[in-house]
């Protein structure tokens, strides 16, 4: 592995920032940083944000000092580069958006209670010590439900909504531990969207029945929603639980991407996980692995018919071979 910078010369917030990057482990990478003392908040996806004052310290700790046009280009080459476009995507503004229009498809304002969730969804999905459970992971699953959808017409409007909202919480707690993070985000979805509704002054009180959209918040869809993200703990819905198996499929559609997506997953992985050795890691991932392909041999990782259409043999070959690189 050679971690890279680049000379500080691009300006933001009244000073001038390096781009530090590796040009094959996101893992090592972030080891590099975190004993340079460079915070786990600077990691902008696929590489570090490190002000002026810091380049001389990064070479003499062993950063290989490269043109700005050098670092893009072995970035592109390690496969770990995140396009314009799919950043675009995880930015809070972006986010927010697609905040606001799920809460406003019938019309109306966005409730005060509801802008103040969204930004505390969209804060913990930005939290430093993420690095593929974080905003664009977010981003994709949305996505995803989106392209599904549609092809599955059993599954109107509002049930497509209540989706969407479980899987803006499916990982909104996310400590690294199956399934207590997703009966914490459960336990939140209960506490938070009944605070939607609120108005600016009663926050964070009851909901206000006049609101917009108010069937999101109701009792009996709030949990539904959190039923919804306990489903994404085992991936294993029941055969009649067509909302919970859009969810699902959503959740798992990485596994389906391409093999250059699929290591780029597997990168940002390791490196959440960069606290834990590598036997363990092994262990750990492999065991994750052969219980996704028992899946995969069994009812299916993907439950959905567009789903399996989509993504299944892909990820079948990305899991097997993973599990053999890791076994080598």
């Amino acid at each position: 592995m050679t971690v890279l910078v680049d000379p500080p010369t691009w300006p933001a917030h009244g000073r001038r920032w390096s781009h530090l990057v590796s040009d094959r482990s996101l893992h090592e990478l972030r080891t590099f940083a975190r004993a340079a003392g460079i915070p786990d908040r600077a990691l902008d996806v696929d590489h570090y944000d490190v002000p002026d004052e810091r380049f001389e310290d990064l070479v003499a700790a062993g950063a290989v000092p490269v043109t700005g046009r050098e670092l893009t280009r072995r970035l592109a080459a390690s496969g770990l580069r995140v396009p314009g476009r799919e950043r675009a995507r995880a930015k809070p503004a972006a986010l927010r958006a697609r905040w606001a229009r799920l809460w406003t498809a019938d019309g109306g304002t966005l409730p005060a209670g509801a802008v103040e969730v969204g930004e505390e969804l969209i804060d913990r999905w930005g939290e430093p010590h993420r690095v593929y459970h974080a905003r664009l992971h977010l981003a994709d699953t949305l996505d995803a439900l989106e392209e599904l959808a549609p092809e599955v017409p059993e599954v109107g409007g509002p049930a497509a909504r209540r989706a969407a909202l479980a899987l803006w919480f499916h990982d909104a707690v996310h400590d690294g531990a199956t399934p207590a993070d997703e009966e914490l985000s459960a336990a939140l979805a209960r506490t938070l969207l009944p605070r939607c509704h609120a108005a600016a002054a009663d926050l964070p009180g009851p909901a206000a029945t006049d609101s917009p959209g108010r069937g999101l918040a109701d009792p009996e869809q709030v949990e539904e929603v959190a039923r919804l993200v306990l489903v994404t703990a085992d991936h294993d819905p029941d055969p009649a639980d067509l909302i919970g198996a859009l969810v699902s499929d959503a959740d798992l559609a990485v596994l389906g991407g391409s093999p250059a997506r699929y290591a780029r997953y597997t990168a940002q992985v390791r490196a959440e996980y960069g606290h834990v050795d590598d036997a363990d890691f092994r262990a750990g991932r492999a065991a994750v692995l052969e219980q996704l392909l028992a899946l995969h041999a069994g009812p299916g990782l993907f439950r959905t018919e567009p789903g399996r259409r989509r993504w299944a043999d892909r990820a079948g070959a990305n899991l097997r071979d993973e599990l053999a690189t890791l076994s080598a």
